[in-house]
């Protein structure tokens, strides 16, 4: 039996590497040149391809791939530790190839894309010369498939998609979105005719589908298989939005702790309040339980499957969002006034919460999938009597000593008292 919290030391060098290179290198870049990263302008590019170059140097591009793919196969463990740092940083997960949403669009096109379509999108995205978007919520029915009205219909040898979505994070940004159609996962080229980006709101996009032709060729894997290929992509999507997280409330909490014994309040430092102590220690305790959750998951998923760790990811994804919400607000109040503005992270932490609670499915959904999942190992008691009942477990414990307690008078009186007495 293994049971190891360690982490090898040659993979501890990578990790201080990381953390070093993000601090010193990443997040300059991004205080003084926000949206860099990202940016298809030559003269900002010039900013971030070395420092991406610097990341591929040292086998920590595309962190999530295997290696057949371009990527250093570390699997969902590694890359949680990984992500413990990079999701501190704004734009560090795009420097090191591992930013939202194009990862999780990788992964599909990975697992069910043709030859031509992995080289026509899958290794542009891989080495970014292109990013991409998740098209799936709708107006009316939420991120419930059930409720989606948007449809592929074939016309000879295109297809024609009609529809209307909701909050497409980085739409507009996007060179290829993928477009969830109640028969089909179909790749859409932004610039294609027909898609209307609406003006709001301005990061996670509202988009009409107005008679968008596409080739037959853009259908991603089988018709009629949207479903299965969003359970892939958002499964793993919400393990690492988990993974970040950790490094978010990590950060909090040491906003939080060096605040704490900066200031003073009613003639003593603050850390010195019972109320900001429990603050701090209740934060501790959520902070930890939260990392050996998404730990645990990721160890699982890489000795089985994401389907086969679906009950786990679930419970991720709603822990997550809680224990960001709690840990901000607590930061944020210990933080006073300054925590309310711009001029630190925690404000735009605090706001993201409620965010993180209904992207990819809202925590209620999750819950339930989590009680399903986990009522399916119980049976419900046979008779009146739960299973842990004291005086049916005493009465069936006693058949065990029959023969002792009628032999041993004192005996029998010792089990008769605990059973008069109801221990």
């Amino acid at each position: 039996m293994a049971w190891d919290f360690s982490t090898e030391p040659e993979f501890q060098e990578q990790l201080d590497w990381v953390e070093e290179f993000c601090r010193t290198e990443v997040e300059p870049l991004d205080l003084v040149f926000p949206g860099a990263a990202y940016s298809r302008d030559p003269r900002a590019k010039a900013l971030a391809d070395p420092l991406r170059q610097q990341v591929k140097d040292k086998g920590l591009w595309a962190l999530f791939l295997d290696r057949d793919l371009g990527g250093p196969g570390f699997g969902q463990l590694k890359l949680a530790l990984i992500n413990e740092i990079l999701g501190r940083y704004r734009t560090a997960p795009v420097i090191f190839g591992t930013a939202a949403p194009d990862t999780g669009n990788m992964e599909m096109l990975a697992a069910y894309g043709t030859a031509e379509q992995k080289e026509k999108w899958l290794q542009p995205l891989i080495r970014q010369e292109m990013f991409s978007a998740y098209s799936m919520t709708e107006p009316q029915g939420g991120s419930d498939p059930t409720q989606f009205v948007t449809r592929a219909t074939r016309d000879g040898d295109e297809w024609v998609i009609n529809g209307e979505k909701w909050f497409t994070s980085a739409g507009a940004r996007a060179d290829i979105i993928f477009v969830m159609c109640v028969n089909g996962m179909y790749v859409v080229p932004r610039d294609t005719p027909g898609v209307e980006i609406q003006p709001y709101p301005q990061l996670h996009n509202h988009i009409r589908y107005d008679n968008v032709r596409v080739p037959l060729g853009n259908l991603l894997g089988p018709e009629d298989g949207a479903r299965v290929l969003a359970q892939r992509r958002l499964g793993g999507g919400r393990i690492h939005h988990a993974m970040r997280t950790v490094a978010q409330v990590k950060l909090a909490f040491d906003m939080m702790c060096e605040r704490a014994l900066s200031r003073t309040s009613h003639g003593k430092t603050i850390s010195d309040h019972q109320m900001v102590q429990e603050a701090i220690a209740d934060s501790y305790a959520e902070i930890n339980m939260l990392r050996l959750l998404v730990l645990w998951t990721a160890w699982t998923i890489d000795n089985s499957s994401t389907q086969a760790s679906r009950t786990q990811i679930a419970t991720c994804k709603y822990t997550c969002a809680k224990v960001l919400r709690d840990v901000s607000y607590r930061a944020l109040h210990i933080m006073g006034s300054l925590g309310t503005t711009n001029l630190t992270p925690l404000q735009q932490m605090w706001a993201g919460a409620p965010t993180m609670a209904i992207a990819d499915g809202v925590d209620e959904v999750h819950k339930v999938t989590v009680a399903r999942n986990v009522l399916k190992g119980y049976e419900p008691h046979p008779g009146l009597w739960p299973t842990e009942y004291y005086p049916a477990k005493r009465e069936e414990a006693r058949k065990k000593y029959a023969g002792l307690l009628e032999s041993d008078p004192f005996l029998a009186k010792w089990a008769d008292r605990a059973a008069d007495m109801g221990h």
